[in-house]
């Protein structure tokens, strides 16, 4: 069968390669469960795993088969599996378990190993293939009536997650009632997060370069979040206009940007950190005030990466709600669905140039059913 892999480390080093179809028999226990691929969809960081900033390869292997957000349907179920059928469509999860005790839980995306491992990112193939197999402990059941959407799963479990730890995080107030998110970038994850945070009806900003208007501005104004350039409104000054935040959703990994952003959350709020920072990035900053802010008013930042079991159901959930509130909008973030994984350079283009492209979300259709 065709995957589309990388070596690790090695800039642009993507093709197509055939590889043999995997067999249920690879689970242990009777196990297993054959994937049928029917979409995947990129994002930064299969672009930064194809520019050869990070990535390993599984253990005696060569190469990295990419993808980690993927759609499928269920063709062959061991002896042993009872939780899904032949069928079925499903979404595989990305992190699996390491040793720690977060691990064992089923909390891998918290691990305390300095060792991960991810599907399609790191140690383990991902999903840019025809077929894999896993465990049905990794995969998350989907209603026939999301199956055009399904591909967005994974994604929308990032942002999931991020709401909430910071509902877990805000407990400690006994009473928390955000009303303001200030949401930082308007690439895919900043988009998705706005969608959220009008799924929960909070007043919503989000915070990019482009000029507006622009054709994020459009789509997201369909779901009643305010578009800002920060050009003409700087996050810094966003608060005399608007007021503080009772949660900002970082999203660009651009030290200026987040720094701002802890300054003009509100006492008591939260920031969510979700995007890396270059490693050779430096910026000064008034430490002094910043910790003065957090102390006096109660104020938290944390950060967030994959997401869990709970939260791929949260965002499958969630996606049935958005169909019903705001129709055919998650149809229109699809800029861009390539038939076919021969097609797998146009789509790191277009990653690669999303402004000029007008791409928002890049997804190749692998198979018909």
């Amino acid at each position: 069968m065709k995957a589309v892999a990388i070596t690790p480390h090695v800039e642009h080093s993507a093709r197509l390669i055939d590889v043999p179809k995997p067999k249920i028999s690879e689970i242990p226990n009777g196990r297993g469960v054959l994937v049928k691929v029917l979409k995947v969809a990129l994002d930064g960081t299969d672009r930064d795993i194809h520019e050869g900033k990070y990535g390993d390869s599984p253990p005696g292997e060569d190469y990295l088969i990419m993808g980690h957000e993927a759609f499928g349907v269920v063709e062959e179920v061991g002896p042993n599996v009872t939780e899904l059928k032949v069928g079925e469509y499903v979404v595989p999860t990305v992190r699996r378990p390491g040793r720690s005790f977060y691990d064992q839980l089923g909390l891998q995306d918290l691990t305390s190993d300095e060792t991960y491992y991810e599907r399609g990112i790191n140690l383990l193939h991902g999903y840019f293939t025809e077929y894999f197999v896993e465990e049905p402990d990794f995969l998350v059941p989907v209603p026939d009536e999301f199956s055009t959407l399904g591909v967005m799963t994974e994604p929308i479990s990032i942002v999931e997650k991020g709401w909430e730890h910071a509902l877990d995080i805000q407990r400690r107030m006994g009473i928390w009632r955000p009303k303001r998110v200030a949401i930082t970038g308007a690439g895919p994850l900043g988009m998705l997060a706005a969608w959220k945070f009008r799924l929960e009806r909070l007043e919503t900003h989000v915070f990019s370069l482009e000029d507006y208007p622009n054709f994020k501005s459009d789509l997201l104004e369909e779901t009643g979040a305010t578009y800002h350039c920060v050009k003409d409104l700087p996050v810094a000054e966003a608060p005399s206009k608007l007021g503080k935040f009772d949660i900002v959703f970082e999203a660009t990994g651009y030290p200026p940007m987040w720094m701002d952003a802890a300054h003009v959350v509100a006492k008591n709020g939260v920031v969510i950190l979700t995007s890396i920072t270059p490693k050779d990035f430096y910026k000064e900053v008034e430490l002094a005030k910043l910790n003065m802010e957090f102390v006096l008013g109660n104020k938290v930042m944390f950060g967030t990466v994959n997401a869990s079991y709970l939260h791929f159901m949260l965002a499958v959930r969630d996606l049935g709600h958005g169909m019903n509130m705001y129709s055919g909008w998650m149809e229109k973030f699809i800029t861009h669905e390539l038939e076919g994984l021969e097609h797998y350079e146009r789509a790191l283009y277009l990653l690669n140039n999303s402004w000029e492209e007008r791409a928002l979300k890049v997804v190749i259709k692998v198979a018909d059913e």
